[in-house]
């Protein structure tokens, strides 16, 4: 049997105990490592759990996913996930191909940022489309986000921006070299973001949203040292929210005035934020 173990947001002890029978049973153990972390390293992992992990990077599961399956017709096999098993489509693309090799999968799910944003305040009903945020550079700046955000912005939704990491990414220019030479982890800011949102809008300006838009940063959720700060996207071009991972909620105009004085706890400035809201940036 192949089972994708859910592991929830933060630390070796997030995972269910079910997930932790099958951790303790199976004959090997993957830890997936690239579409998102823990907030703990392996070995903490191992200790806990009391088995060896073998961390998959990007190019195994995506590359040499056999390895993973091997043999797991007669043993169990398990594979674990940062978050729910199905927060990434690469894992989805994983069952497909222990289907086609007629090997018997189960999933055993667990929290992930798609419900944990519920921390905010804001009501899961009200968000639209999830969006990613990848790292811009000087020669590309991809905006396809921007239309998804402006169909969530015309229905009044909240959107959940998540932000992107690089880890085990190898260098552009080592690769030029014929070389393979991997880049330091990366992870993306709650500020990065921000500024990087204000530059497509200033590049589309289509108004979908601006400077005075409300929103909310949100910092390694469901750690004891989970952070949430509340403001405008201008205001978090320059907030610190500490380490990783972070993820952004743009607040959508339907929001309930419930959700505007949970939310409000959170801001940086709240004489900013009343007017903003007052303004129509997040108000019902």
């Amino acid at each position: 049997m192949l089972y994708l173990v859910g592991l929830g947001l933060a630390d070796e002890k997030d995972i269910s105990v079910r997930g932790l029978e099958v951790v303790k049973s199976a004959e090997r153990v993957y830890l997936e490592a690239y579409t998102s972390i823990l907030l703990v390293d392996k070995e903490k992992l191992e200790s806990f759990y009391g088995r060896p992990v073998i961390v998959a990077d990007r190019e195994m599961v995506e590359n040499r996913s056999d390895d993973i399956l091997a043999g797991a017709k007669d043993v169990d096999v398990a594979f674990l996930v940062v978050g729910d098993p199905f927060g990434a489509t690469t894992h989805t693309d994983l069952v497909l191909r222990a289907r086609e090799l007629d090997i018997p999968t189960k999933t055993i799910p667990n929290a992930c940022i798609m419900s944990a944003i519920g921390c905010t305040g804001l009501q899961l009903y009200n968000f639209g489309q999830t969006v990613s945020m990848v790292f811009f550079t000087e020669t590309w700046k991809p905006s396809s986000y921007y239309d998804r955000i402006r169909e969530n912005v015309k229905l009044g939704l909240h959107t959940l921006v998540l932000l992107d990491i690089k880890v085990k990414e190898p260098s552009l220019e080592a690769l030029a070299r014929g070389k393979i030479v991997y880049e330091p982890p990366r992870y993306m800011t709650v500020a990065q973001c921000a500024s990087q949102m204000l530059e497509t809008e200033e590049e589309r300006k289509e108004g979908v949203y601006g400077p005075n838009s409300i929103a909310i940063g949100a910092a390694r959720v469901g750690a004891p040292d989970q952070k949430l700060v509340a403001g405008t996207l201008q205001e978090l071009t320059t907030v610190d929210m500490g380490p990783p991972l972070h993820s952004l909620v743009l607040v959508g105009k339907r929001a309930h005035d419930l959700e505007r004085d949970y939310v409000r706890q959170f801001a940086l400035n709240k004489e900013t934020f009343d007017a903003a809201w007052t303004k129509g940036y997040g108000a019902s």
